[in-house]
């Protein structure tokens, strides 16, 4: 955050500086925009392999294999959640939210990937559907599905609030959702706790002190978002303790619901769809 009164005076050149122009960091133009039409296509006739009810204040797993569809609904009312990645058989390969938001931008929407941790980075999950993708950005700023904030954690929460202890934070309810779907002790699954997909959660920056913001959830009963999976996937979802995320994180005291994960399997992959090799960076003359 900026300081209201700087400790140093601006130089004489000082409206020339910030007058630069700025300059793309990842240009995606060799990123090609999928063509959506036969994502959308291969869903006729699909089957459902698996339904998940996610309850308030906790996480759960599931499973996606390559080339099937994944559906996150809200079902009883406005409800953020956090989503984490991984490559079935390998947490070492999970989902990389600082270069899916330096390719794609801070919020993401339909025709946006999910790109895996160095050094694999590749596509781990096309999103294909996304039905607040009317909304756009508002004028504060706000937008939906961000990659910008982290989750909320019991670290962050006893450091802002003075040691109180609180055990439903979404970096909590992932470990604990990771731990018994693999068997690890809780301390070494935290490890593989990473940075998010905040889904259905609106949020941006304050224009004055460009301090992250949170903003009550457009998403209604029926609202959804849903994703292609590139790869094997293992992925994790946690009902945000602070529901629509309209006052606080970390809390009993907002009103939470459920989040519905659905896995379907379409009749034949989507036509042209190959599955993403590895990266082409060729490591072998040295990093």
């Amino acid at each position: 955050m900026k300081p209201d009164h700087p400790a140093h005076h601006p130089p004489a050149d000082a409206a020339d500086r910030k007058a630069v122009e700025p300059v793309i960091c990842y240009p995606v133009e060799r990123l090609a925009r999928p063509d959506l039409g036969p994502y959308l296509s291969a869903r006729e006739g699909w089957e459902r392999l698996a339904e998940v009810l996610v309850p308030p204040r906790e996480a759960r797993t599931f499973d996606v294999p390559a080339g099937c569809f994944f559906r996150i609904t809200s079902v009883e009312g406005s409800q953020v959640g956090d989503l984490n990645l991984w490559a079935a058989g390998d947490l070492g390969e999970r989902f990389f939210s600082g270069k899916t938001r330096a390719l794609h931008g801070t919020h993401l929407s339909a025709g946006d990937r999910m790109w895996s941790c160095l050094p694999h980075l590749r596509p781990m999950a096309l999103i294909t559907e996304d039905t607040l993708d009317w909304y756009g950005f508002d004028a504060f700023g706000g937008a939906v599905h961000d990659v910008i904030g982290t989750r909320c954690d019991p670290y962050t929460h006893a450091l802002l609030s003075g040691g109180d202890q609180y055990h439903h934070c979404c970096h909590s309810n992932l470990t604990r959702a990771l731990a018994a779907r693999t068997g690890l002790p809780p301390a070494e699954a935290e490890r593989h706790v990473h940075d998010v997909l905040n889904v259905f959660m609106c949020t941006g920056f304050t224009r004055d002190t460009g301090q992250y913001f949170m903003k009550a959830s457009p998403a209604r009963p029926g609202d959804f978002i849903e994703f292609f999976a590139e790869i094997d996937l293992l992925a994790a979802l946690s009902a945000c303790p602070g529901g629509d995320c309209s006052a606080k994180h970390s809390s009993d005291e907002a009103r939470c619901h459920p989040l519905l994960v659905e896995v379907f399997r379409p009749k034949a992959a989507p036509a042209g769809w190959v599955p993403p090799g590895v990266n082409g960076y060729d490591r072998s003359h040295g990093l």
